[in-house]
């Protein structure tokens, strides 16, 4: 089976989120196979879960340091998007490799990174259940403060912070691959005097490998990882025409606009 591998450079943050739900929607109605893509943020950008509100971000640090913020599709809590490799994938549930569980989809799809960052040396893991219980995403605390259950850690410590959505049929999962930490910028864009909190519960790429591999070769293993475990093909691929503009139309309507990223509203104007 062969999957579409989308390798995009670095994007705004309304843009990265307006063309997840672009590929999510393509997928579901079965005009795109499974998709992998793989992104970065310019500028840094903080990102709430579709849940929290709007002051669990310190709006006035964010736009004083040039940091945007935006709100995802999917649940969770804040992550600091900066020295990062995102992923998402998007796929049907019910079709090979996926069954209709969502928390099994979410499990093979951490096993996919975990088996990508093992092939660069990193030793990656997956959580249990957490301990203390877990925490509400409308809490003004940010995703890297604690793994939940099945997410990618190394020594107990989280290094990818992954959100799931379904959409109908189908699934939107994506997550953020800590290369290196800028304690600074993490506390401050949540109006926290500093990371002390943060930073005890998260490793980076850096931590563990000395020095964070280039984005070619971290993209190669992960790519390695999803191949391996699922035994797909992953193709080179883009964004079709129609899926560029549907990016462009979230990206201004809902993913740009106040409209959602403050008061959550999900309306859209005629397309």
């Amino acid at each position: 089976m062969r999957w579409r591998l989308i390798v995009d450079g670095a994007g705004r943050g309304a843009h990265n989120m307006a063309v997840d739900e672009a590929l999510v929607e393509a997928v579901d109605r079965g005009e795109s196979p499974p998709v992998l893509r793989l992104y970065r943020w310019r500028p840094a950008c903080l990102s709430l879960g579709f849940a929290q509100p709007y002051a669990a971000a310190d709006a006035t640090f964010c736009a004083a340091h040039g940091v945007d913020v935006v709100r995802r599709p999917t649940g969770g809590r804040a992550v600091l998007h900066h020295f990062e490799q995102t992923y998402c994938v998007l796929a049907r549930l019910g079709e090979h490799p996926f069954s209709t569980d969502l928390q099994a989809a979410y499990r093979g799809i951490c096993e996919a990174l975990v088996a990508g960052l093992r092939t660069l040396g990193a030793p990656a893991g997956m959580a249990g259940a957490p301990s203390g219980g877990h925490i509400k995403p409308t809490e003004a605390v940010p995703c890297f403060i604690g793994p939940a259950s099945g997410e990618v850690v190394a020594g107990g410590r989280k290094l990818i912070g992954s959100a799931m959505r379904r959409h109908n049929r189908s699934i939107l999962q994506h997550g953020s691959l800590l290369e290196d930490w800028d304690g600074r910028l993490q506390a401050g864009c949540l109006g926290l005097d500093d990371d002390s909190s943060l930073r005890p519960a998260v490793t980076t790429l850096r931590d563990l490998l000395g020095t964070p591999p280039d984005p070619e070769t971290l993209a190669a293993a992960l790519v390695a990882g999803f191949e391996a475990t699922f035994g797909v093909e992953l193709e080179p691929s883009r964004l079709g025409e129609a899926e560029r503009a549907r990016a462009a139309f979230l990206a201004r309507e809902r993913y740009g606009h106040e409209r959602w990223t403050v008061h959550r509203d999900r309306g859209l104007p005629p397309s």
